[in-house]
């Protein structure tokens, strides 16, 4: 059966992200500023003037939590988290009455506002752009400062270091001896694995589909080369978590409970196929639990995905596996256990 052309595809919908190839083609991040300790910067780093919207289901955003805890920002950048339901309007903020587990209430800067759009039509009533996450938003100016998560993280690095003691400003997450491989890792992994998992889930056609996961599981394989090889328990054989590591993981941990099934990654899942893999990514849940575990959500995770995206799962039905959500540090699956 032939594929059903883009152009009669819904508007809004996840499905028009995809080229007449059937191929997903993930958009441009519109707000581009950048926080600074300069002291004429437009905006400042400055104690308790910004505020991250996030959603715990979302990788991209994700990565801000890491980071913020890690530069140990929590009393220095307070944050939101959104409902794990993207509706026609996308992202929504939780009710007075809803009980989500995380910070997920309703928007604490802005009475009424039920959605995230809300905070980009504040900025520009005519936008016509996509309503993502992470926002960093200005709450001196109320100005949208960026919504592009990779730059994000990189004003988190250093720009605040000022305000945080010395244990946080030693937390190098990129190293300079390391920048250039992490940047030719980022490249790579984001295309190939990060993106990869969603050009495998919103692929409309079977070429694009098979193109798309066939080289998911090849860079995959060349990750868990790389960790086989590592003199350290990091990616890169860095000595402590960098840039690298935390964007390879917010995209491992949502692949067993959600990309294997709801993206048909499923030619291998990480517990039971990448051993160095499923070796680093535990280590990093279970030794840094303020940044890697108490930011992941499973319950947003895997009801956003199986409940969010009507044209892949049309009932909404969400799987009950695997169990658990993260084997213990020392657990293995049956096929792997010595």
């Amino acid at each position: 059966m032939a594929h059903k052309p883009v152009s009669d595809i819904k508007k809004g919908s996840i499905l028009a992200w995809a080229d007449e190839s059937g191929s997903f083609k993930r958009q441009e991040s519109v707000f581009r500023d950048w926080i600074s300790n300069k002291p004429d910067a437009e905006f400042l780093a400055e104690k308790d003037r910004y505020h991250l919207y996030v959603s715990y289901a979302c990788p991209w955003a994700h990565r801000t939590l890491i980071v913020r805890s890690l530069k140990g920002l929590e009393d220095i950048i307070s944050y939101t988290s959104v409902h794990w339901h993207m509706g026609e309007k996308g992202w929504r903020f939780a009710t007075p009455e809803e009980n989500l587990p995380g910070n997920t209430t309703p928007d604490p800067l802005h009475e009424g506002y039920t959605h995230l759009r809300d905070i980009y039509f504040e900025q520009n009533p005519q936008y016509e752009g996509r309503f993502t996450v992470p926002t960093l938003y200005d709450k001196k100016t109320k100005r949208i400062v960026s919504n592009e998560s990779s730059e994000i993280i990189r004003m988190l690095y250093t720009e605040f270091d000022h305000l945080v003691g010395d244990e946080f400003k030693s937390v190098d997450l990129f190293p300079a001896k390391l920048q250039n491989e992490i940047e030719a890792m980022n490249k790579w992994v984001y295309d190939d694995v990060n993106n990869g998992v969603y050009k495998s889930g919103f692929a409309t056609t079977q070429e694009a589909y098979t193109t798309a996961v066939t080289t998911l599981f090849a860079s995959l394989a060349r990750l868990e080369s790389h960790l086989s090889s590592s003199q350290t328990p990091y990616l890169l054989s860095a000595p402590a978590p960098t840039e690298a590591d935390i964007r390879l993981f917010t995209t491992l941990i949502r692949f067993d409970p959600v990309y294997v099934q709801h993206f048909k990654c499923n030619l291998h899942d990480i517990r039971s196929g990448f051993p160095h893999l499923h070796a680093w990514m535990r280590h990093l849940y279970w030794d840094y639990p303020a940044a890697f575990a108490a930011t992941t959500q499973f319950e947003h995770i895997k009801r956003h995905y199986t409940r969010s995206h009507a044209q892949i799962n049309p009932f909404g039905i969400t799987p009950l596996g695997p169990v658990p959500d993260v084997l213990g540090k020392e657990e293995e699956v049956p096929s792997v256990r010595k």
